[in-house]
């Protein structure tokens, strides 16, 4: 997190907004620009713009819309953090979602709100996940998770599923499971993204699923039954 200004009691927080709507952009800038301890430093509209200028600003905060017209803020938090491990990402969407919310907990997200939230509650967010604390309640998140693993029981065992996977789609699971983006995993197995993303889409077709959130919880499962028994 960046230093403490001389004469400051508190850390500076520097924080990065994505949102498509430029009015609600320049109110979520104008709201926390105006708070001591936190400056915004910098904005984008799209998916491709966060990407691009987000890892240059070295935010300690990224507030992300869900919804984009080129994307998802999901995809663009996992993008960031791959490459700034340290940045705390706050969803910030309209819709009350759970599988937004599985997917962003997947990302490695430390915050999840509705912007229909206070702005002063909103200002608190920030500070909260800044420290390094998470916005997402653990009860939420373990009956998400519990809810999606009751759903993988309706479908054929795993083993049957996974003996349709070839040896490199196995390992393309196991490192979904791990949270690793697509470029992550292009440069763990010495791969384009565009053929890693072929693999993904090829093993959850065969696993009988949509959503790589799904195929991560199978890799967990898969784990949990490989570990060694003391």
């Amino acid at each position: 997190m960046s230093e403490t200004p001389e004469g400051s009691p508190q850390p500076l927080v520097r924080v990065f907004i994505l949102d498509d709507h430029e009015v609600v952009r320049r109110g979520l800038h104008d709201l926390l620009d105006a708070e001591p301890g936190i400056e915004v430093v910098g904005e984008a509209s799209t998916a491709e713009q966060a990407l691009a200028r987000g890892p240059a600003l070295r935010p300690d905060v990224a507030v992300l819309d869900v919804r984009l017209p080129d994307g998802d803020g999901i995809t663009v938090c996992r993008e960031l953090r791959s490459r700034m491990p340290e940045l705390a990402c706050l969803m910030l969407t309209s819709f009350d979602d759970e599988d937004a919310l599985l997917d962003a907990i997947m990302a490695g997200a430390a915050g999840y709100v509705l912007k229909q939230i206070k702005g002063a509650d909103l200002v608190s967010a920030v500070r909260t996940v800044a420290t390094g604390q998470s916005m997402l309640d653990p009860a939420t998140t373990a009956r998400l998770m519990h809810s999606l693993r009751d759903t993988e029981e309706d479908k054929p065992p795993e083993d049957v599923r996974l003996a349709a996977l070839s040896e490199r789609e196995l390992s393309v699971l196991e490192l979904i499971g791990e949270g690793l983006t697509n470029r992550q995993i292009a440069g763990r197995l010495y791969l384009s993204e565009k053929t890693v993303k072929n693999h993904i889409s090829r093993l959850l077709s065969k696993l009988g699923v949509d959503r790589r959130v799904q195929a991560a919880v199978i890799a967990a499962q898969v784990a949990e039954h490989d570990e060694p028994r003391h």
